[in-house]
């Protein structure tokens, strides 16, 4: 019975065996024929076959492969702290000149993405071996940076400044591969180009101290040879004041004037009722004929041998020089010492708005938007070339 039992075990397990065998045939018969239409379409359609290979190598890339990076950014606005004597007295009028212009914030921007700066945060913070760890994707990784235009050129890769022109701001943002990397660029970033901006403003302070100095020398030495002029001049014509010599002749040659009005009154009064020889009449004739002389005198030396009027004008002419270098002198003393105080402070300045932020994730690659952006590019050029060979083969038929 037993053996029996046995006999029939065996021959129920033997179908069983064969029906999951016949399974497995029929599974991969059926596995074959779906490649074979695969390949038969892949063969009908190569295009649309390159464009889903495509998207299914850039989906293992971006999703599975790509190295994550972590961004840091930064808001900083440059600001003038010049107030000169015209400096707004309302608010909004002292924020508006307060905030430094588009072109401190364009300069600052081209310092930033310049060698020197890169230079800078290599030495300070090793971008070179940073960027170009084993473990980072090929893709991602800075392969050569043996010199300074391979690191320069994938450093405009890793570090973007903007500027925000609706809100008049920089926006410094820098890409590394650990959040504390990405966090010190951007920190060294921003000291580093709050520095450039105050040591290039208070250079050309300075620039401008030095260039006042010598002209105040000049226009000092001006001003003392003016000055001279006039003294030896004064010295030359033992005058004092040409024009006070001129003003005193004049009033001297209006009282002699009014003296002999005054004689000529008193000669016709005493005429009505004296001879004409009379000792009293005489006289009178006489001193008109002595005041006569004299204001002919006064006059000639006003306008005459002596040149009077010709000195006052010369002398004029030389108090003029001196007072006009004297003047300059005085503004440029002026602006030496404003200059001087404009050079020992800080001219501009870079305001942070917002701190260079520690990321919490990665947010670069964007893996799905990338992803879906390779797919449309490929699916796209996939059509297009199959447009066009459709429209070849139109024309060849």
């Amino acid at each position: 019975m037993r053996d029996e039992a046995l006999g029939a075990d065996e021959n129920s397990a033997a179908p069983a065996t064969g029906n999951t065998s016949d399974r497995r045939e029929m599974l991969r018969a059926g596995f074959h024929e779906r490649m074979a239409v695969v390949r038969s379409k892949a063969k009908a359609s190569p295009l649309l076959s390159g464009a889903i290979v495509v998207t299914l190598l850039a989906a293992i890339y971006w999703l599975l492969i790509a190295t994550p990076r972590y961004v840091s950014q930064a808001h900083v606005i440059v600001q003038n702290t010049d107030l000169g004597a015209s400096a707004p007295t309302d608010l909004a009028s002292a924020l508006i000149d307060g905030a430094g212009n588009s072109d401190d914030q364009l300069l600052l921007r081209d310092y930033l993405l310049s060698v020197g700066m890169m230079q800078k945060l290599d030495e300070e913070l090793d971008l070179r071996t940073h960027w170009s760890q084993s473990w980072i994707d090929p893709f991602s990784k800075l392969w050569f940076g043996y010199t300074d235009e391979d690191l320069h050129e994938y450093y405009l890769k890793r570090i973007t400044v903007e500027y925000d022109e609706y809100n008049g701001v920089l926006v410094i943002s820098s890409e590394a591969f650990d959040p504390e990397t990405a966090q010190a660029i951007t920190s060294h970033m921003v000291r580093d180009g709050g520095a450039f901006m105050n040591e290039m403003a208070q250079g050309l302070a300075l620039e401008q101290v030095a260039f006042l100095e010598t002209q105040v020398q000049r226009l000092g030495d001006r001003a003392m040879a003016e000055r001279q002029a006039v003294t030896n001049y004064q010295n030359r014509n033992g005058l004092v004041s040409p024009e006070q010599s001129a003003q005193a002749l004049t009033a001297i040659i209006a009282d002699l004037e009014r003296q002999r009005s005054e004689l000529k009154i008193e000669l016709s009064s005493m005429g009505a009722y004296l001879v004409a020889d009379h000792p009293s009449l005489v006289e009178i004739r006489q001193q008109i004929a002595a005041v006569d002389r004299q204001i002919i005198q006064e006059r000639q030396r006003l306008t005459g041998g002596e040149r009077l009027n010709s000195q006052v004008e010369e002398f004029q002419q030389l108090q003029l020089k001196a007072e006009f270098a004297q003047n300059l002198y005085r503004t440029a003393l002026t602006a030496l010492e404003q200059g001087r105080v404009e050079g020992g402070r800080t001219i501009k300045a870079m305001s942070v708005i917002q701190p260079p932020t520690m990321p919490g994730e990665a947010i670069r690659p964007a893996r799905l938007y990338n992803t879906f952006l390779v797919a449309l590019v490929a699916f796209l050029l996939a059509g297009l070339a199959h447009l066009i060979v459709a429209v070849i083969r139109d024309h060849k038929d």
